[in-house]
């Protein structure tokens, strides 16, 4: 079955905003869990802001926050997937089999990672504060 290529032309920039905004919510519950209790998770229980942690839950819930409504998506998405290296190297690959995520319990961080550095070079795809901003932009000029 040939695939229609119009059809992905249409349908792609669809595609990459879903991805974008489910996985910006799924982020945002990783910060509002370690700073603002929601959903509980008994490790974060006491949680300085100042702290390393905390410092990740700040990043997790704003720059969740701005993906999920595609705004500075680019340089916010950076950040993020660096967040997500960071995280990776410090909380998992620490423990051993650097090379093996699912024997360390990384592959979110290394997923998150890989997602997130996809959309600083592709962008928000359709559905975003930033292509709005663009094309309005455009109309004024």
């Amino acid at each position: 079955m040939p695939i229609d290529q119009a059809f992905l032309q249409r349908w792609t920039p669809r595609a990459q905003a879903a991805l974008r905004i489910v996985t910006a919510y799924l982020f945002i519950t990783h910060g509002s869990s370690k700073l603002l209790g929601v959903p509980h998770v008994a490790m974060f229980d006491g949680l300085s802001i100042m702290s390393l942690g905390g410092f990740a839950g700040v990043l997790e819930l704003v720059g969740g926050a701005l993906l999920l409504i595609g705004l500075f998506t680019r340089p916010t998405a950076f950040i993020v997937s660096g967040e997500m290296a960071f995280a990776y190297f410090i909380g998992h690959a620490s423990q051993g089999q650097v090379l093996v995520p699912m024997l360390n319990q990384g592959e979110l961080a290394v997923l998150y990672c890989f997602v997130f550095l996809f959309f600083a070079l592709a962008g928000p795809g359709a559905w975003s504060v930033d292509g709005l901003m663009r094309r309005n932009a455009a109309a004024a000029a």
